[in-house]
């Protein structure tokens, strides 16, 4: 299921009412609604979800690695192809929320984000190691490709055994990457036409064995 969530960002939110349940809004504030002005988008992404209550869940107990907030807590809004929610102390409520209000932050990055048996999508991540880390659970390695643009993807990702993803100029890239532009020594934002470019080259996940992740590592290991 495809969502957003937005957080209060604490800077703007002068009246405090940030992690406040929805019912004790007019008492802080003008209005009782919701005030779209107050929150950023932290996390934009298609999950494995079948409802609010697994979303919920998900973003308190295995967090997806583009999340850009804290865990999903009361205040917190989620948008789904059905409307907007807000998280109460007991569910969600649906709300009117004017997302065109909202606001991100200001370092970020238009990448198309891969995942093991996933088709590819339009992603943003933090410009910095630590986002780029965050995006592929560890250490990053950087993969050249023909056009100027990079796959980023785990350092480590074959020995510590992550999953399978796509077939990459005649290697296996297993885990998490994103494909990413680059502006000199720096990565930058993709294109359009880029961005374009590979949501179609990686829009169908890839059949690949384990044989042929260990065929391409050149190293086989045993369990312990």
């Amino acid at each position: 299921m495809k969502i957003k969530i937005y957080q209060i960002n604490t800077e703007r939110d002068k009246n405090n009412v940030k992690f406040m349940g929805r019912e004790n809004l007019s008492k802080w504030q003008s209005s009782p609604d919701v005030d779209s002005s107050l929150y950023d988008e932290v996390f934009s992404g298609d999950v494995d979800c079948g409802g609010l209550e697994s979303v919920y869940t998900l973003f308190n107990t295995d967090i997806p690695a583009l999340h850009r907030g804290h865990s999903l807590s009361v205040s917190d809004v989620v948008v789904t192809e059905d409307g907007a929610y807000y998280c109460a102390r007991a569910g969600f409520e649906k709300i009117e929320f004017d997302e065109s209000k909202t606001q991100k932050q200001k370092n970020l990055m238009q990448v198309v984000y891969v995942e093991p048996s996933k088709p590819a999508y339009r992603a943003e991540i933090e410009n910095s190691l630590r986002g780029e880390q965050r995006a592929v659970g560890g250490h990053i390695e950087a993969v050249p490709l023909q056009d100027g643009v990079y796959i980023v993807c785990n350092e480590e990702g074959k020995l510590r055994g992550m999953e399978a993803n796509r077939r990459i100029q005649g290697s296996v890239i297993v885990g998490p990457f994103f494909v990413v532009g680059t502006d000199g020594e720096e990565f930058c934002s993709l294109t359009e036409d880029e961005t374009e470019k590979y949501l179609a080259r990686f829009s169908e996940p890839e059949e690949i064995s384990e044989e042929e992740v260990i065929e391409d590592t050149g190293i086989k290991i045993y369990p312990l």
